[in-house]
């Protein structure tokens, strides 16, 4: 979702200019998969509950009017259409119809890091006030997008932002020129904290309780082209917090005990979200599926290494050690969502969501449950 691709053309006058030296230029790293898919069983995955396998399959099923339109899924889901919502026609359609495969980094390590997310609500108003004063943007209108695969196809997917400057096009304001300076965008509502803000952004959608009683539902609409940095990466360097003990509530807590450094946090992500209103609605928020996400049973993934709407096999565990052992969907994904095995677990809306989900930082495996015949997802080659 972020290139990083300020100082493209100095960065290529310097590689042309290397290019044309004379001496041995160092040996290449031989390129290797950034993941491998290993053949397995359904007797390899961890037994799960009923309710759990049901509760898995709809929601990767609710998903399938999408997905009838690739190749690979359309027979599948089609005939997902006609399973009975009960665990032994399930288990039944799912033995049948795919194939078992354990996602492996390339070390060959089957364990990676699983997190959660969630959708939170945060007291805000339409109108600036003394105590909402924190401005929730909608996309700038002067942020002009490049589709960097229409000139470059081995650039697929990617998307260059940036504005203009007579003619020529320079990246976007950092998360600290906007916070600052403010940007050139409709204002969708105020909040009255930046940290409801900055979370908002790291989650990609929430709601706005607003003094009438009434909810502002919003999402992810675009970026502003800079890297996501976590902001808890910059309190372990300043040595303000221990590595191990950052979770979404000890970082709240220090930027409550040190208000004057909030800015300098803030300032170490250069990223920021722009956001666009959606429809109020008992579902969950829509994910990069634009199907609503299911509470517990919907994953943020790298779609670099998981293809957006596959069905997978989850064992983890929650905070407190209790087992998590499930289907579930890939339905979206997250500037912090990066590597093999890796996944972000959605958990749902409001505070108890959001102790799951901030609390949450476990190891975990992930089977892709690929249908049977398809030719695996091309993995990226990495040196």
């Amino acid at each position: 979702m972020k290139l990083p691709l300020r100082h493209l053309g100095w960065t290529l006058s310097v590689l042309a200019l290397l290019a044309g030296c004379n001496g041995s230029a160092p040996e290449k790293p031989k390129p290797h998969p950034l993941a491998t898919y290993v053949g397995a069983t359904w007797k390899d995955l961890p037994t799960v509950s009923d309710s759990d396998l049901v509760a898995g399959f709809e929601s990767w099923r609710s998903a399938c009017e999408r997905l009838k339109r690739d190749a690979i899924w359309a027979n599948t889901c089609t005939a997902a259409a006609a399973v009975p919502s009960s665990p032994a026609e399930v288990r039944s359609f799912l033995h049948a119809q795919l194939e078992v495969y354990s996602m492996r980094s390339a070390q060959n390590n089957a364990n990676g890091l699983i997190t959660g997310y969630y959708e939170p609500v945060y007291p805000g108003s339409l109108t600036q006030t003394d105590s909402a004063n924190v401005p929730v943007y909608g996309v700038p209108d002067d942020m002009i997008v490049v589709a960097l695969d229409s000139i470059y196809p081995e650039l697929k997917g990617k998307r260059l932002r940036g504005r203009l400057e007579g003619r020529v096009l320079k990246p976007y304001d950092t998360a600290e020129t906007i916070n600052a300076q403010g940007a050139k965008a409709p204002v969708l509502a105020w909040l009255t904290d930046p940290m409801d803000l900055q979370f908002l952004q790291i989650q990609g959608s929430g709601r706005i309780q607003l003094e009438n009683g009434r909810q502002l539902r919003i999402g992810y609409a675009d970026q502003n082209g800079h890297p996501y940095r976590p902001i808890g990466r910059w309190l372990v360097e300043q040595e303000q917090l221990k590595k191990e003990d950052v979770t979404m509530g000890s970082i709240h807590a220090w930027a409550q005990s040190n208000p004057t450094r909030v800015p300098e946090l803030l300032a170490s992500n250069p990223s920021y979200v722009f956001f666009s209103t959606r429809p109020d609605s008992n579902e969950g928020p829509r994910g990069s599926l634009n199907v609503p996400l299911t509470a517990g049973y919907s994953v943020a993934i790298d779609r670099k290494v998981i293809p957006l709407g596959s069905l997978l096999w989850l064992s983890t565990t929650r905070p407190d050690g209790t087992p998590v052992v499930r289907p579930v969907a890939a339905q979206d994904t997250g500037g912090a969502i990066t590597g093999e095995v890796r996944a972000d677990l959605f958990w749902g809306t409001g505070s108890e969501a959001g102790k799951l989900a901030g609390d949450m930082k476990q190891q975990g495996q992930i089977w892709l449950l690929w249908p049977k015949g398809a030719a695996l997802p091309a993995v990226p080659q990495v040196p």
